[in-house]
């Protein structure tokens, strides 16, 4: 899908008030503006992750007025604030709080080296106190409103969509129904376990998930001392025929693998669709191996079963927040 054509897709009707779009992920957080133009203003920092636990909170609301003031919206007149998040999230007196591993330092420890102790990081109460309309949702949930609304999700009544990026997230709709759980953590692909090993950390505290395994931040702790500073230093190695490389990325393929057929038995889908900064730049290399891997396996669950990249490319990010607040 081109840009024109997107914006022209998601433009505001003339009148209605903008919409402020924050997409938070483990490496930055992302803020833009949805009006009669489509999306504009859009700013970007490494996500913080230092000081008292409102900081990201605080972050975004800063973010937010630095967007309005690019795009020449008064801050008072945004309409809601979508926030597309990873997780997971816990709640505080009905609101969201982030206990997200690659931001919260307290679930790991120090061994994950983060620098800060939160066990969580306040995000809804603040950004309520400061709006008038705010919706957070996990940001698989997000980006598979937005890929069934305007990506390659459309149409279909089980589906997923699921990011390989600096974390593993997921979001699962069954019968038409997006599934949310108690707390809005359904679809937590990255904290299951398909293989056994002790020795990769994640940063939620446990050994051995998928996200220690194949999330973009493992790639550099797991295989820097073999040479791969990080993903795409991996990924260039095996391009260039480096066996070692290749031998390693198959690995990363068989868990991902192990992973999607999981998701595929539970929830019995007929597509999907794969976002994030790790499949997107690679997905030449990795898509012909997660459906490889699929083929012939149990083909009651798996005939049938479409992998495909995320309509919205890297676009998903915004609109997964514009999706949540736009009517």
């Amino acid at each position: 899908m081109n840009q024109a054509h997107l914006q022209a897709l998601i433009q505001r009707p003339a009148g209605e008030k903008p919409l402020a779009c924050v997409d938070i992920g483990g490496t930055k957080v992302a803020v833009s503006m949805a009006d009669a133009r489509g999306i504009s203003a859009k700013v970007s920092e490494p996500t913080a992750k230092e000081g008292g636990n409102d900081a990201l909170a605080l972050q975004i609301i800063r973010l937010i007025g630095e967007s309005c003031a690019q795009a020449g919206i008064a801050v008072a007149d945004v309409g809601a604030v979508g926030v597309s998040s990873c997780g997971p999230f816990v709640l505080k007196d009905g609101l969201v709080e982030l206990a997200a591993p690659n931001i919260c330092g307290g679930l790991a420890g120090k061994a994950r080296g983060l620098p800060n102790d939160w066990m969580s990081a306040l995000l809804e109460a603040p950004l309520r106190a400061a709006f008038p309309h705010v919706r957070v949702e996990n940001d698989g949930v997000g980006a598979l409103e937005a890929e069934r609304r305007w990506g390659a999700l459309q149409g279909v009544a089980n589906c997923a969509y699921v990011t390989w990026s600096t974390g593993i997230g997921m979001g699962v709709c069954v019968d038409g129904h997006i599934l949310r759980g108690k707390n809005g953590n359904a679809g937590h692909l990255g904290h299951t376990f398909v293989v056994e090993n002790n020795e990769a950390l994640c940063g939620c505290g446990l050994l051995g998930d998928v996200e220690a395994l194949v999330a973009g931040n493992a790639i550099p702790r797991r295989f820097a001392a073999q040479g791969y500073a990080d993903a795409s230093a991996l990924f260039n190695a095996a391009r260039a025929g480096d066996a070692q490389a290749i031998a390693l990325i198959d690995t990363l393929c068989n868990v991902m693998g192990r992973a999607l057929f999981n998701v595929t038995a539970l929830f019995d889908l007929e597509r999907i669709s794969l976002g994030g900064s790790v499949f997107w730049h690679n997905q030449d290399y990795l898509l012909p191996r997660l459906k490889l891997f699929m083929q012939g396996k149990l083909p009651a669950l798996t005939n049938g079963l479409e992998i495909v990249p995320a309509g919205l490319g890297e676009s998903v990010g915004d609109l997964a927040a514009l999706a949540l607040v736009m009517r």
